[in-house]
């Protein structure tokens, strides 16, 4: 474990605190950039799994530190619903209406596998949501643009329309897949996931706060690109779709596991269908892509102010977690540090000069 190190940017008085491993640091300033660049405000941290091994550094901020996760939170929820077909709670055609009070709605035939390939029919938010309006505050006063309570998000589904069942990104239908997962399981969705995924895995840092009140004294504080800061994105609704928080350190804990192959529910990462055109296919939730010779499967996540970033080499061995409480995009990163990081193959030999 390399030790905590202070940088200074030119031109700045300000020192900017380093923590962890001293090659994850490294790996951090690449992202980052120029020191100029370095976060003045916001935090940022990176895990990297090479050979079994787990690094991980943070900026910023201590690695034990919280960050929002975003929609990596329906990586997790693709897990639940993987390990509970494994159990034999769920099967191929169980339907939101078989789990969940729905009597009378289009939405109550709409099968939990489709949900999980985005190709429900269920809209990305229900038009009840007056999502517009949530926009614009959320722009203006950096607003919760979430915060409902499962009830709400019943009443919700019971007046939806269904769309064409054709790939369609849905945060409302992944916030009712977890809560219906969880029924079948007879508990909540927060629970389940505790007793099934961060319990088993030592995740202890993993929760999803349905209130302001709840988050812990490790929760950061997310900010726009623009510096301001947003209110956290806390509702019980929310949880499976994108509402849970983590620290680096666990999030590395995880992707190490999902490489082993002894996260609960971690078929969940291959490949089902294809999504969104032939170069993207997708399993539960999780998408895979070809990238310069090499497949990598991932997930991101965006909240109001942070970012997120899962990748795996699977065939390498090797993978990425990026995590920012800042609203810049992160994608691009961890790509590149992904495709750069060792593993058990070197793909680079196989290309052509």
């Amino acid at each position: 474990m390399g030790g905590d190190r202070k940088s200074e940017a030119p031109n700045n008085r300000q020192y900017v605190r380093f923590y962890g491993d001293e090659a994850a640091q490294e790996a951090l300033r690449s992202s980052l950039g120029r020191p100029k660049s370095w976060p003045r405000t916001g935090a940022f941290a990176v895990a990297l799994v090479q050979d079994g091994g787990l690094a991980t550094a943070s900026v910023g901020a201590p690695l034990e530190a919280d960050y929002e996760i975003g929609s990596v939170s329906k990586g997790l929820t693709g897990f639940l619903y993987t390990d509970a077909l494994h159990r034999g709670e769920l099967d191929s055609g169980t339907t939101l209406g078989d789990l969940l009070p729905l009597e009378g709605s289009e939405s109550a035939g709409v099968s939990l596998e489709s949900i999980t390939r985005h190709a429900s029919g269920l809209p990305r938010l229900p038009a009840s949501q007056a999502t517009f309006r949530r926009t614009v505050a959320l722009w203006r006063r950096g607003a919760n643009p979430y915060g409902e309570t499962l009830e709400d998000l019943l009443a919700q589904a019971r007046q939806t329309r269904l769309l064409s069942p054709k790939p369609r990104y849905s945060n409302f239908g992944f916030e009712l897949l977890g809560h219906a997962i969880a029924a079948g399981a007879r508990t909540t969705y927060r629970d389940l996931m505790a007793h099934r995924i961060a319990g088993p895995l030592g995740l202890h840092s993993l929760y999803a706060p349905s209130f302001p009140d709840e988050l812990r004294q490790t929760a950061l504080r997310g900010r726009s690109r623009a510096g301001r800061i947003v209110e956290p994105w806390t509702g019980e609704a929310l949880a499976p779709a994108g509402g849970w928080r983590a620290s680096i350190q666990d999030m590395g804990i995880l992707a190490r596991a999902l490489l082993q192959g002894t996260a609960p529910g971690s078929a969940a990462l291959n490949p089902v269908a294809q999504f969104a055109g032939p170069a993207a296919r997708i399993g539960i939730a999780w998408l895979s892509l070809d990238v310069k010779g090499r497949t990598v499967t991932w997930h991101n996540g965006a909240t109001g102010g942070f970012r997120s970033w899962v990748g795996l080499d699977r065939e390498a061995g090797t993978a990425v977690v990026l995590l920012s409480a800042t609203a810049s995009p992160l994608d691009r990163h961890g790509f590149r540090l992904l495709l750069n990081l060792p593993g058990r193959v070197d793909h680079r030999r196989n290309r052509k000069a």
